[in-house]
């Protein structure tokens, strides 16, 4: 099925947000990026902040269905697939373009926690604690909510390291120091 416009707009509005970032992103610059007249635009999103909500759901979707799958992939068990995660991340951080987490942004450009674009990038981390307290719960840790803020907090740690610092391998390390968590939490 052919996108529509506006579905057209939020796909390519999503590409210019992170290369750029969203309060460096003007309207002007969106209009040359993305080939989308001023006027349509605000056909389809009465501000930009509704442009970037847009963007954020739809990035939500194509990383929680893509990693999701991908752990799947990689990993049979839930602890074993615990660990995948960052074999997954790891792949992510060495896609040409990587340049980090859209919600990590967002959460940094919008700080105020009433913010929609704030709550709408602390949804998305809020969706992957429950994904990762799910995969300790049924990988049997004693106490799964605090395994699954562990990993999470591993994952984030992780994703700026490797904006951040190229002499670190954060993936790997992350997954070492994840198994030593997961042992733990299973003993």
């Amino acid at each position: 099925m052919r996108p529509n416009k506006r579905d057209e707009l939020v796909r390519k509005a999503l590409q210019v947000f992170y290369k750029s970032g969203f309060h460096a992103t003007g309207m002007d610059k969106l209009v040359v990026e993305t080939g989308v007249s001023k006027t349509s635009m605000y056909k389809h999103f009465r501000t930009k902040e509704e442009l970037i909500l847009a963007a954020l759901r739809l990035r939500d979707e194509n990383f929680r269905n893509w990693f999701l799958r991908r752990v799947q992939e990689l990993a049979d068990t839930p602890a074993e697939q615990l660990l995948a995660s960052f074999d997954a991340l790891g792949e992510w951080f060495n896609e040409d373009g990587f340049r980090g987490c859209m919600f990590i942004k967002a959460g940094a450009e919008f700080q105020e926690k009433e913010h929609p674009i704030h709550v709408q990038a602390a949804e998305h981390k809020r969706a992957l604690l429950e994904y990762f307290t799910d995969l300790a719960r049924k990988a049997g840790a004693r106490n799964p909510e605090a395994l699954g803020c562990q990993i999470l907090l591993l994952k984030e740690g992780a994703i700026v390291t490797a904006v951040l610092l190229k002499s670190c391998d954060p993936a790997r390390d992350a997954k070492a120091a994840a198994r030593v968590l997961l042992d733990a939490a299973l003993a």
